[in-house]
């Protein structure tokens, strides 16, 4: 039996042009880490608490609610202003785009999403090894979630 091969077996190119196309336009969840959120309060200078009140929300997920950036009316991240505001400490999430599970999932589905990505294919090349690792790391995090009806952290 030959054995399972991605379509990314033999690498593939991804640079971030900064055209904020997976930032804008759509609605999506940016799902936080301890770290992403720490690396925000501190790139932001602000209290947690403040950085939650005003950049964050929680979105219902079963029985527990996840810590999410908000988006603003228009769709578009909280933190975009002709750009990522804050590029340098951008979330896990945001820094392994387009190496998520749901766009590796087949040469279709890369395809799809690079129809409005320009950095997709061009660019720094990475290899089979370097793109599971990515994937691993987004899928490895933990989030911040909080028990339904509770408030309580878990």
């Amino acid at each position: 039996m030959r054995p399972f091969r991605h379509f990314y077996q033999n690498g593939i190119r991804f640079s971030c042009t900064r055209c904020s196309a997976c930032c804008r336009y759509e609605s999506g969840f940016v799902f936080l880490s301890d770290d992403d959120l720490m690396r925000l309060v501190n790139a932001l200078n602000l209290p947690r608490h403040e950085m939650e009140s005003l950049y964050c929300t929680w979105v219902p997920s079963g029985t527990i609610d996840r810590l999410s950036l908000k988006e603003k009316p228009n769709l578009d991240c909280i933190f975009w202003d002709n750009g990522c505001s804050v590029y340098e400490s951008r979330p896990l999430q945001c820094r392994t785009f387009p190496f998520w599970d749901s766009i590796l999932a087949s040469a279709g589905a890369w395809e799809r999403v690079a129809k409005d990505c320009p950095g997709m294919g061009q660019g720094t090349f990475y290899s089979f090894d370097e793109i599971e690792n990515m994937a691993k790391q987004g899928n490895a995090r933990t989030l911040i979630q909080r028990r339904r009806n509770t408030g309580r952290a878990l």
